[in-house]
């Protein structure tokens, strides 16, 4: 069976970039479009991870095919900001999660608790902003699905990130993170076997889940772009007087794309070094693996 489990509707809300976070959306895509798009694009399975909510389900709960997921955004005890995906939820997961976003470990301990499956997005990318050892720490620690290969993001973050879930022994899941119905089914998670709903999430569960797809690119990035800025001209008459800002789009992404090019080489060389100087103490870690001490410093503190 495949899933895309990275995916984006009307209800993600306001985009965050700056000036234009009061004004246009993270995504335009209609819940009922986007299940039907997938399904012509060959997934088993669909489901919806807006951002901090659940408004999609109300058009998508009667696909028997259909469970409901969300991609919740968390503050880390460092102060860093973080996106948790969560998978199959119901409304009162929704609550309490969105009860506990401000407080990291406490919403762990609940998925945890309610044997939720979840997974850190986007490891490598400058996205929610910075990043600590102490966050990797937290990764290595709790968390069961890295996500490793992420539509949107350079091939050269995805291998970092494909390469920390081999070194820490983390079941692998990909999605396209598509805020524009083109991206849709491009980048998915195969379970070989699964037969139903159930099976597959179980075996993400035990790793046996496989990566498919494309990871993202600058024509990629820039396309997205552009279709969510088309989606805010349909939906806004006013819009159409800031329709000269769209030939600003190519230089706009390829900064992007340089930011987090340098952001992922920053940090998995960060890492390294971290592995390579307990190496040298006699600590036989291999590479991605953060220092014994603050792994006990982190854990003490928090747990």
């Amino acid at each position: 069976m495949r899933c895309d489990l990275h995916v984006h509707t009307i209800h993600s809300g306001m985009c965050e970039v700056p000036v234009f976070k009061k004004i246009c959306r993270e995504s335009y895509n209609d819940p009922s479009e986007l299940y039907e798009i997938l399904k012509a694009r060959g997934m088993n399975l669909v489901t919806v991870t807006d951002h901090d909510s659940i408004g999609a389900a109300e058009k998508l709960r009667k696909h028997p095919d259909f469970f409901l997921s969300e991609e919740v955004s968390c503050l880390t005890p460092s102060g860093t900001r973080l996106h948790v995906g969560v998978y199959d939820i119901c409304e009162r997961d929704h609550v309490e999660l969105q009860r506990r976003r401000g407080d990291l470990l406490s919403l762990i301990f609940y998925l945890q608790e309610r044997r939720l499956l979840f997974s850190v997005k986007h490891v490598f990318s400058s996205l929610t902003g910075r990043r600590t050892e102490a966050d990797f720490v937290l990764f290595e620690h709790y968390f069961p699905l890295i996500e490793t290969r992420n539509g949107q993001m350079p091939a050269g973050g995805n291998r970092e990130a494909a390469r920390l879930a081999a070194s820490w022994g983390k079941s692998p899941i990909a999605g396209s993170d598509a805020h524009a119905l083109s991206g849709l089914g491009s980048t998915y998670t195969t379970v070989r076997g699964a037969r139903s709903k159930a099976e597959f999430l179980e075996g993400l569960r035990h790793g046996r889940g496989d990566v498919y797809g494309e990871s993202g690119s600058y024509s990629k990035l820039t396309r997205t772009v552009i279709e969510v800025a088309c989606g805010l001209l349909r939906e806004e008459a006013w819009a159409w007087s800031l329709a000269p800002l769209l030939q600003l789009v190519p230089a706009v992404t390829l900064a992007n794309c340089l930011a987090e090019a340098g952001f992922h080489r920053r940090w998995a060389r960060r890492i390294e070094r971290a592995s390579a100087a307990d190496g040298r103490r006699g600590v036989e870690l291999e590479v991605g693996q953060i220092h014994p001490h603050v792994a006990s410093d982190v854990l003490n503190e928090y747990q």
